[in-house]
């Protein structure tokens, strides 16, 4: 064999080496370049649950682009006290309604944690923007509690019911019975008022909250992650609960669980979980907020106003 041959055949068997090997690599998935797992396996997340099911797709957006108004009105407020008459405390906060004249639904607003600051205020200045009267009462001022208390003072529970009476009693208020709207421990407190207070059906028509804390806040650890409050399967009225994906694990687990447990016995509740965002997406100051805080305190927004409106109407006056 020439020399020139060999090299002919060696280059020929260096060739097929090469692309049998490309052949081998196509075939064979290759093993992750990082040293840890992945959160999202997918470009495009899917969701392939049954269309029917997917309550938030509006056919006339998804096929003739109308997006949905929402109603907007210019909101006033004033301050309002009222009595708790379990021990005669006066609790003081303040009344936001549409301005001009009318009558509008009731909502009772409880702040969480950190107080009726402006941030929480902003949350019911948005409950009567969609047009409704709201009261939210500075549980903690009237109190003489400082923000971020850890423990629960029950009194709170009964400083609810008692605005949910006032509230109900104002001229302004076009019905029988308030919604309740809440977001964090505010959650809890509503909750109690409802439910232990046993005012489901009559004074209270429903029951909204922004990753509501359920459970008893001066229980321990275990009951804090692996539990949720007794009150939670006693919710009788519709119910919709808002949590962010990122939400803190004990948080969110047991709101799982009772939302879980709530359908499983036949309740009206929907859990919806906002991709991209955590906790205080619906008060976030603008200094840190995110536009997927925005997108999700938005569609809350209308969500809440929608579902307020539409479960109220059984109670107008």
């Amino acid at each position: 064999m020439t020399y020139a041959r060999h090299r002919r055949r060696t280059a020929w068997a260096m060739l097929f080496s090469l692309a049998a090997g490309l052949a081998q690599a196509q075939d064979t998935p290759r093993p992750p370049v990082a040293d840890t797992g992945e959160a999202r396996p997918l470009e495009a997340p899917v969701d392939t649950r049954p269309v029917k099911d997917k309550f938030w797709l509006a056919p006339t957006w998804l096929e003739d682009g109308q997006i949905e108004a929402p109603a907007n009105y210019r909101v006033i407020r004033r301050q309002m006290t009222y009595v708790s008459p379990i021990d005669n405390t006066e609790i003081t906060g303040f009344l936001f309604r549409p301005a001009g004249d009318g009558r509008y639904p009731a909502v009772l607003f409880a702040h969480g944690r950190r107080g009726l600051d402006p941030l929480a205020a902003r949350l019911a200045i948005r409950l009567a923007a969609r047009g409704f009267v709201v009261l939210a009462p500075d549980l903690y001022q009237s109190r003489l509690i400082e923000p971020m208390p850890v423990k629960h003072d029950p009194m709170l529970d009964s400083d609810i019911g008692a605005g949910i009476d006032a509230l109900l009693k104002l001229p302004d208020v076009s019905t029988s019975a308030a919604c309740l709207v809440s977001h964090t421990r505010g959650g809890y407190y509503t909750l109690r008022a409802a439910v232990a207070g046993d005012r489901q059906g009559k004074s209270v028509a429903c029951y909204v909250s922004y990753y509501p804390h359920w459970q008893d806040p001066n229980l321990g650890e275990p009951d804090q992650v692996y539990r949720f409050a007794p009150e939670v399967e006693r919710l009788k009225v519709p119910a919709l609960v808002f949590v962010g994906e990122f939400e803190q694990y004990q948080r969110r687990r047991s709101i799982e669980e009772g939302v879980r447990a709530l359908k499983r016995l036949g309740r009206q509740v929907r859990l919806v979980i906002y991709p991209g965002v955590g906790r205080g997406f619906d008060f976030r100051a603008a200094e840190v907020r995110t536009f997927a805080d925005d997108l999700a305190a938005k569609d809350a927004a209308q969500r809440t106003g929608t579902f307020l409106a539409e479960t109220l109407k059984a109670y107008a006056k």
